[in-house]
């Protein structure tokens, strides 16, 4: 069971950490750059299942195997396990879960098992609200809620801990905001990338490129999604003509990609406030009414 819980973006930002530390619109000259950073601060959304646009050519994301009406069927979560990113061990982890789903059976992942998703399963997510500070750049998403903190202008740290959402350090590069990830918690259940459970391990490493592009510039993207994914309906606006927020993602792990691969998401403003949907513990909705490894307390924390 999901519970719904509206939060207006104005709430969010009248707190005092983030009042201290917003840009001024529109942010100011960095002294490291000739002009302005890009002002991606706003609350954007998709409304794509499984989510990532798989690239026209080249090495990209795992896809559907599973088609309805020529898309992805998110009822069978079937992964190609068949693309030549994957080695063959992780081939094999993918042909097990798709074979589990054409089964009937819903394997666990880490968003309907109510655990932090990594980067770039997180991408499934339909809303994201994105927060830049002068020194550090914060990202929202509305299922969970996940939280992403972005360091700006620092490198990793020698001795990295790892983390839920690993360590990202962030750079502007003209109008792009360049994002890298690494060190992503593998010691935690449902350590997998994607919808069909592809895999990772501690090499993952993750690269992001967020550019304001607009609507012609975003048609190529949008028509990438159109043949992949289905259309969910939402708080989206489609005769919206302005700016879209896309990020191109890279992906390495050479402990299960025999290549770097990479996608999209296209994302377009949300018209609607801020909503925030809490995962709640229904540890019978999975595994065919077994019980499931949703995270527990004996007694609410409000």
């Amino acid at each position: 069971m999901q519970r719904t819980v509206l939060l207006l973006t104005a709430l969010a930002l009248a707190t005092p950490a983030f009042a201290q530390t917003l840009l001024p619109f529109p942010p100011p000259a960095s002294p490291q750059r000739a002009g302005p950073i890009p002002n991606l601060t706003g609350v954007w959304r998709h409304q794509s299942l499984p989510g990532p646009e798989p690239l026209a050519s080249g090495p990209t994301s795992v896809t559907n195997r599973s088609r309805r009406n020529g898309v992805s069927n998110y009822d069978q979560l079937v992964g190609d396990y068949t693309n030549p990113i994957l080695k063959p061990e992780a081939a094999a982890t993918v042909k097990k879960f798709g074979e589990q789903s054409i089964a009937g059976i819903t394997f666990p992942n880490p968003a309907n098992q109510c655990w932090p998703e990594p980067v770039p399963f997180i991408f499934k997510t339909f809303g994201m609200m994105m927060v830049q500070g002068r020194d550090h750049i914060t990202i929202m998403y509305d299922e969970g809620p996940d939280v992403r903190r972005v360091r700006m202008n620092q490198p990793h740290p020698a001795n990295l801990k790892p983390s839920w959402y690993g360590d990202s350090v962030g750079h502007y590069e003209g109008d792009t905001l360049v994002i890298d990830t690494i060190g992503t918690r593998t010691d935690r259940p449902f350590p997998m990338l994607d919808l069909y459970g592809t895999p990772y391990t501690k090499a993952l490493h993750v690269v992001e490129r967020y550019r304001l592009i607009d609507y012609e510039a975003a048609q190529e993207g949008l028509q990438r999604d159109a043949k992949e994914n289905q259309r969910v309906a939402g708080d989206i606006d489609p005769n919206y003509r302005g700016k879209f927020l896309q990020v191109t993602y890279t992906v390495e792990d050479e402990g299960v990609f025999t290549t770097p691969w990479s996608a999209t998401i296209t994302y377009r403003p949300a018209p609607a406030p801020w909503q925030e949907l809490a995962c709640a513990e229904n540890t019978h909705e999975y595994y065919n009414n077994k019980d499931s490894d949703v995270p527990t307390a004996a007694k609410p924390d409000f």
